[in-house]
């Protein structure tokens, strides 16, 4: 039964004996984490249905509950379609692999751990190389409000101009892109592509990068017109980022796949 008291957004209905998602809690430290790790790795197979993949490239984190220092992430050279819970590996800071068969991407481990390390209230965090979100990063500016869907990224996101189109294998420059994430959910590095973060979930660190990719798209589709958009204006750009843009409001999109997922690729969860 949902519990009305505990409204966070208008979404949620008032109606009492609706069907509506609730964010689970959990007695243990090893429920909380076995939780995670399923969103972990749905979020993975969220990405192969979006096309995400690029070889080896890509790599989503998340915290372990019991562990904060220690992260949950998708293994080395495994296609986002064939990551489960079970081939999950578990990182520490200075990139050794924990617990898990597999290696760890070194680059995911230079942005990820650094961001993870000097965010203590980062949760999770994804990146990927994808189409449209790596081009529209070779502009090296922000997303204009043009719609409704790329206000929730209004105010919200950043561009970083350091280490522009060099691989992120050295600290320093994990470092440099860490320093970005304050208060905001999302980074375009230039020449590179797109990061986000969460303070709430996997959930909603992985919706709003399918979110961004979504919106660099259209941002490149109007571009291509030569026709200056119309753009929201400041006031209702703020608006609709404090009614659709919000962690809670990501982990409660991400749901819709997650049920998809569950009931389509169970293996998932092997």
């Amino acid at each position: 039964m949902l519990d009305r008291t505990r409204r966070v957004s208008v979404y949620q209905p008032t109606q009492p004996g609706l069907k509506f998602p609730e964010i689970p809690e959990f007695q243990t430290p090893a429920e909380t984490r076995r939780h995670r790790k399923e969103r972990l790795a749905a979020a993975c197979r969220a990405f192969a249905q979006q096309g995400f993949d690029y070889g080896f490239a890509g790599h989503l984190t998340v915290r372990d509950p019991e562990h904060p220092e220690l992260y949950w992430t998708n293994p080395m050279c495994v296609h986002f379609s064939q990551v489960k819970v079970s081939n999950l590996i578990l990182v520490d800071h200075e990139g050794q692999v924990r617990e898990g068969e597999y290696a760890v991407n070194r680059a995911g481990f230079v942005l990820h751990a650094a961001v993870h390390e000097a965010h203590p209230d980062i949760l999770a965090m994804c990146h990927a190389h994808t189409v449209y979100g790596t081009a529209f990063a070779s502009l090296g500016k922000k997303l204009e409000p043009i719609t409704q869907d790329a206000a929730a990224f209004y105010e919200d996101h950043v561009v970083i101009g350091e280490e522009a189109g060099q691989v992120a294998v050295e600290v320093q420059g994990g470092n440099r892109v860490a320093n970005a994430f304050k208060g905001v959910k999302a980074a375009i590095h230039q020449n590179h592509g797109l990061l986000t973060a969460s303070r709430h979930s996997i959930d909603s660190a992985a919706f709003w990068f399918i979110a961004l990719e979504r919106c660099c798209r259209q941002q490149l589709m109007i571009d291509a017109t030569g026709i200056a958009p119309k753009l929201v204006s400041p006031e209702r750009a703020r608006y609709s980022r404090e009614h659709v843009g919000s962690d809670y409001i990501g982990w409660l999109h991400f749901q819709t796949i997650y049920e998809h997922l569950a009931q389509t690729e169970p293996d998932l969860f092997d």
